[in-house]
């Protein structure tokens, strides 16, 4: 009998914490991050489809959501600050991404690697950039939260990741920035 340990290494996404230089409030890890990115995902290409009129596939965005991360269960986080430090490195960090998603792929069976493939490593444009703004709509929803908490650690982080926000060109993104991202900022009652 064959053994498959793909579903096993997936698992372990709750080991790989993330914001490593940080000192957070609490603790996140790329399952729970994961998680955030596929309902973020979800929404957004909602957004896009029944409010905006655009196409979009809210399914298959949640779940390239959920794979997203995937090669960090064997690379582990690498923080922001050393990944996009120069395009020399962000381009090799790519590389190392890449060949850990193949790694990972190769732990299931062969009947299944061209359904996951384009979950692991990502090849419709349009639900690339849905999930890349999803990514960063949780990262900066991470910092409110932390900021919310009177964590100073994450002020310059929130700035950096609302500005990121804000240059990227999706109007769904723009739209939940708009009627949804203030109600981060409030607290359980206000959100009643």
């Amino acid at each position: 009998m064959e053994e498959y340990r793909f579903y096993a290494l997936i698992s372990r996404m709750r080991y790989i914490t993330r914001w490593g230089l940080m000192r957070n409030t609490f603790s996140e890890n790329i399952q729970e991050h994961s998680h955030m990115v596929a309902v973020l995902a979800h929404g957004l290409a909602l957004i896009r489809r029944d409010i905006l009129g655009l196409p979009a596939d809210p399914e298959r965005c949640a779940t390239a959501a959920l794979f997203h991360d995937a090669s960090e269960i064997l690379t582990g986080d690498l923080p922001t600050p050393i990944k996009y430090f120069n395009p020399e490195i962000k381009q090799a960090y790519k590389q190392v991404e890449h060949v850990s998603g193949e790694k990972l792929l190769a732990l299931l069976p062969e009947a299944l690697r061209e359904s996951y493939a384009p979950l692991v490593h990502e090849t419709d444009e349009t639900v690339f950039a849905i999930v890349k703004a999803a990514d960063k709509l949780s990262a900066h929803i991470k910092c409110i939260e932390e900021v919310k908490a009177g964590n100073a650690e994450f002020e310059s982080a929130a700035a950096q990741t609302r500005a990121a926000l804000e240059q990227t060109d999706l109007p769904e993104l723009h739209w939940f920035i708009e009627h949804c991202l203030p109600a981060f900022s409030k607290n359980l009652d206000e959100l009643e």
